[in-house]
């Protein structure tokens, strides 16, 4: 009667891969639990998740074939943009649909963005990318697009581009506090990125030292129209999440990452401590912290718990 904070299904959303060319879902060795859908195994899964409560899902694409640009992002015929057609048609308006919107997982380098001619990032040329992506994405059915790319000035110039072709209703969610975490390496081998040289993305992600840096960023994604700011890595930025919410009045998300999750399964299949007890105990953390929506990989096992 007491309890302060509760979960609810409409907290949770869940991050899904989808992989072109195969047949059957592949396993994801690092995220136990996890795996790459086939366009047909993504169906099923999102139709057992919604019938579980879940209210919305972002995709993530693993192509065929990367190349510098990244270009498999915002073609008509990639797999995202056709897996979002796919689970359109299944739900109509009944499920929230949320892309991911960057270049990473499409680039043969493994950057957010196009190289300039000295192999960093070029951030005008690479916002010119994802207003390509985000038309591509809102055109094959997105209800929101999520860049995560980090880029300045990466919300402005994605709302422009919605707005000048009719998607004025596509909502934004900023990955507006995006940390160069060390919490992120399942997540490269779910969707096959290895960043060229051994390099890292310190230069355009935030420092995990900087939360007024942090703070920054999330008012300026909000000047620049975002809908909705996100926290990312969620439980080592509590913090942040706690500060965001006390500051601004839009919603906000968190992401509980890979590496968490796969910290939490390692411990668990050692008999360290019980898997659904600190997955319900993280996720009730990150809500209490603030966050209004948490995307986490926990979402089926958390669903299934809440019914």
């Amino acid at each position: 009667m007491v309890r302060e904070t509760r979960l609810h299904p409409d907290d949770l959303i869940a991050p899904l891969f989808v992989r072109e060319g195969i047949d059957e879902p592949q396993p994801i060795g690092s995220l136990p639990g996890q795996f790459q859908h086939s366009r047909a195994s993504l169906r099923e899964e999102v139709r057992q998740l919604k019938d579980l409560g879940v209210p919305a899902v972002i995709l993530f694409g693993v192509p065929e074939h990367k190349d510098a640009e990244g270009s498999e992002a915002w073609n008509p015929d990639g797999v995202v943009q056709l897996a979002l057609q796919d689970l359109r048609d299944d739900h109509g308006n009944d499920l929230v649909l949320i892309a991911d919107l960057c270049v990473d997982e499409y680039t043969d380098h493994g950057h957010c963005g196009v190289l300039d001619d000295t192999g960093q990032p070029d951030n005008d040329a690479t916002l010119e990318l994802y207003e390509q992506i985000a038309v591509a994405q809102a055109t094959a059915g997105a209800d929101i697009v999520a860049p995560s790319g980090m880029m300045d000035g990466q919300v402005f110039a994605i709302r422009e581009a919605l707005d000048e072709t009719g998607f004025d209703d596509i909502a934004v969610l900023a990955y507006a506090a995006k940390f160069a975490t060390a919490l992120y390496g399942p997540f490269r081998d779910a969707v096959d990125v290895q960043i060229v040289g051994g390099g890292d993305r310190k230069g355009y992600q935030q420092d995990v030292a900087n939360a007024r840096e942090a703070m920054e960023e999330i008012r300026e994604d909000i000047g620049e129209g975002a809908d909705i700011v996100m926290v990312k890595p969620a439980m080592p930025y509590l913090d942040v999440i706690a500060r965001a919410r006390a500051e601004v009045d839009i919603p906000i998300a968190a992401y509980h990452v890979s590496g968490e999750y796969a910290m939490v399964h390692a411990a668990a299949e050692r008999g360290w401590l019980d898997l659904e007890a600190v997955a319900f105990e993280h996720t009730l953390a990150i809500k209490r912290a603030g966050a209004d929506l948490i995307l986490t990989y926990f979402a089926r096992l958390l669903l299934e718990e809440l019914q």
